[in-house]
């Protein structure tokens, strides 16, 4: 009789431990189901780099306010003969700046929108997600004469729901692999430090020109030297993408403080 209960004990500590099993995997499903549904191979995702084996780069610039620093960044980048580069511009920056968007179209450098009102885009309801993206796209249109097929979420704050509202309205959603944290004002040499520790083949540098950014125009120069003298080139975003099919880091979620062309390298 003894060995009778031992063996039923056993047996049933044993389905306890797979029921428990079962039950937190369902718990976790459940948990992160809105994650896993960004990850379906049909689903649109994000765009953080693209892999090749190129020593190709492309850095980007967030502009959201301010006219004091758009100019410098862009002297810098015309000394430095770098001709391939992307600026994400939110909608109310480009309508009260008609002058330096026009200098950034002139320089030959590809523009995408960040946006409308700079808040987290996942925090919104459907109808003012959509009222957002479309105001965006209609005034950077109007400013540039050509719609925006890139766009950069304001804070970098997506989720799957503004990942299928941009794609809806064809935009590709790009991201960055290297955060230059030039927002946060670390320093010159710890802006330059960061990026040419995190550079890579395909990688996409977040940096921006709006006026909080005290230390880009002094870091960009450096930057722009190094990754020369590593042998990369300079391209944008979507001759970037133009590279390979885009697939890079896995694709998430949360939120980030903060047209095609012919592929034509700067070399």
């Amino acid at each position: 009789m003894n060995s009778f209960y031992v063996f039923n004990g056993r047996k049933i500590r044993r389905y306890f431990f797979l029921f428990a099993a079962v039950v937190f995997a369902a718990g976790v499903i459940y948990t992160e189901k809105d994650h896993i549904t960004v990850f379906a191979d049909d689903q649109p995702a994000a765009i953080y780099n693209v892999p090749t084996d190129k020593k190709v780069i492309a850095l980007t610039f967030d502009i959201s306010w301010g006219d004091k620093r758009a100019e410098p960044i862009l002297n810098i980048l015309k000394e430095k003969g770098v001709k391939n580069t992307t600026f994400f511009l939110s909608a109310p920056w480009a309508q009260t700046h008609p002058q330096l968007v026009k200098a950034i179209q002139e320089k030959g450098f590809e523009i995408g929108s960040h946006g409308n009102k700079h808040d987290n885009y996942s925090k919104l309801t459907d109808e003012e997600l959509q009222a957002q993206l479309q105001t965006a796209h209609a005034i950077l249109t109007q400013e540039t004469g050509k719609a925006p097929q890139l766009i950069r979420l304001p804070n970098g704050d997506f989720d799957k729901r503004v990942l299928q509202a941009s794609e809806n309205m064809g935009y590709k959603v790009i991201q960055w692999d290297t955060d230059s944290q030039d927002w946060m004002n670390i320093g010159t040499q710890n802006i330059v430090d960061r990026v040419m520790k995190r550079a890579h083949p395909g990688d996409i540098v977040l940096l921006h020109a709006s006026d909080s950014v005290k230390q880009t125009h002094e870091a960009l120069p450096l930057i722009i030297d190094q990754l020369r003298a590593q042998g990369y080139e300079f391209v944008s975003v979507s001759q970037l993408i133009s590279q390979t099919e885009a697939s890079g880091k896995e694709v998430r979620d949360n939120g980030v403080t903060t047209e095609p062309q012919p592929v034509s390298f700067d070399m």
